[in-house]
């Protein structure tokens, strides 16, 4: 009997050594082919980029796809009693009015910023020669006060002209095949980019209209793969991340087309240049929590300057009050509690994410990051909660000790008299702690 027990004890032992080994192997085996799984990786994201485009404005447009369809439903219930041929005709004319949004808001867009644009340079261009006479004239009358600061001028633009003059004959004329190859590249990944977003609107229709019927073949494999505990537990936290995101993302849509019209009225007030591609600009990079209206007033400030250096200032100063008026009053209104995490957490995952996944990263690492703490944070208190320990956090706060029988908490003070009292004990019973030490 003992013999059976060791030798199955052996066995266990030895099948653990047995797929640490092979982990380690299948480990080093992947991080030396890591080169290899991330050209794949890559290949697979290039191919089924327009199924992201298209699963990305699936997900923006389905609240109008949904109140469209339900609209319909409702207005059709007297003339139609066929439930079946209401659905037909309400996702027929969700998927007509989805596809009419987006069109609406992109040609919107583009009807906005081209003219400006285009206006904008027209008119930089007309008052370039102007800007650069004054700016020559103020230079003049600096270097004539100041005449030590011509000399390390001129020194600086001599170093300027000299590294200019290397940087074409080493750089520029030898790798200019290459950088017409890359012009030539961009203009086909230009065009690429267009032929993924005319499949990825195919997709959008399709994604909109399959949407119910996907997600009950999702739930049907997760309830028919995974124990029904954990079932359950997926359906709950997917249900979860769908509150977040979509909270949070239309939320910060809401909150940027709020944020454009106030900047757009504002700047209408105070007089200045180029109102509305600024508010544009501003209004689309709010998109991006925390950093997005510093990232859209530095070129907007940019072309301020060029027209009036104190109307520059004085558009600064509007972008600040603006980005606190949004950080603690607007934005909180409209986006709530929809993310459960502090000031600091969305810092730290915008400056994650961001580095990791450029533009797109800084958009969606609040939202990320907020289920990914949600669910670290259920595993605690899970974890917490076999163990027959409290899962409020204040409860942990100052403390130094847990007792392992009892699973009293004990404050650092407490640790430090119970510490105290057990040598006053040892201290006072040697006997007994020399026999304990002998045992």
């Amino acid at each position: 009997m003992e013999q059976n027990q060791k030798q199955k004890a052996y066995v266990r032992w030895g099948m653990t050594a047995f797929c640490v080994i092979a982990a380690s192997i299948a480990f080093g085996y992947l991080l030396l082919k890591i080169q290899w799984l991330k050209s794949v990786g890559l290949m697979l994201l290039s191919i089924l980029m327009p199924v992201i485009y298209g699963a990305v404005l699936a997900y923006l447009l389905t609240p109008v796809y949904n109140w469209c369809v339900k609209k319909t439903d409702v207005k059709l219930t007297r003339w139609i009693s066929s439930k079946k041929s209401r659905r037909r005709i309400g996702k027929t004319a969700g998927t007509a009015v989805s596809l009419l949004v987006l069109i609406i808001v992109v040609v919107g867009l583009f009807a906005m910023l081209i003219p400006e644009l285009l206006n904008s340079v027209h008119n930089l261009m007309e008052a370039l020669p102007e800007n650069m006479n004054n700016f020559s004239s103020w230079m003049e009358q600096i270097l004539a006060d100041n005449p030590q600061i011509g000399i390390y001028l001129q020194d600086y633009m001599n170093q300027g002209m000299e590294w200019l003059r290397q940087w074409f004959s080493q750089v520029l004329a030898p790798n200019l095949n290459t950088i017409i190859g890359s012009l030539s590249s961009g203009m086909f990944s230009f065009f690429n980019w267009v032929k993924n977003i005319l499949i990825g609107l195919i997709v959008m229709v399709y994604l909109l209209n399959m949407k119910d019927s996907l997600v009950t073949i999702a739930k049907k494999i997760v309830y028919g793969t995974a124990p029904l505990v954990w079932a359950n537990r997926i359906i709950e936290e997917v249900r979860y991340i769908h509150k977040v995101f979509g909270g949070f993302i239309i939320g910060k849509l809401v909150d940027s087309l709020i944020i454009g019209i106030l900047c757009f009225l504002c700047m209408s007030l105070m007089k200045m240049p180029y109102v509305l591609l600024i508010s544009v600009i501003v209004g689309v990079t709010n998109v991006i929590p925390f950093f997005g209206p510093f990232i859209g007033a530095i070129p907007s400030a940019v072309l301020v300057l060029l027209v009036n250096p104190i109307q520059c200032i004085y558009f600064l100063i509007f972008i600040l009050l603006l980005q606190q008026f949004d950080g603690n009053i607007l934005g909180p209104k409209i986006l709530g509690e929809s993310t459960g995490i502090s000031s600091f957490w969305v810092l730290f995952s915008i400056l994650l994410f961001g580095g990791l996944f450029g533009f797109v990263g800084m958009i969606i690492g609040v939202p990320t990051f907020a289920v990914i703490y949600r669910l670290l944070s259920d595993g605690v208190k899970a974890s917490l909660r076999k163990k027959n320990l409290p899962e409020d956090t204040a409860a942990y706060e100052g403390v130094a000790y847990i007792d392992e029988s009892s699973r009293q908490l004990y404050r650092l003070q407490e640790a430090q008299e119970m510490e105290k009292k057990k040598q006053q004990r040892d201290q006072k019973n040697p006997a007994e702690k020399e026999r304990k030490t002998d045992h």
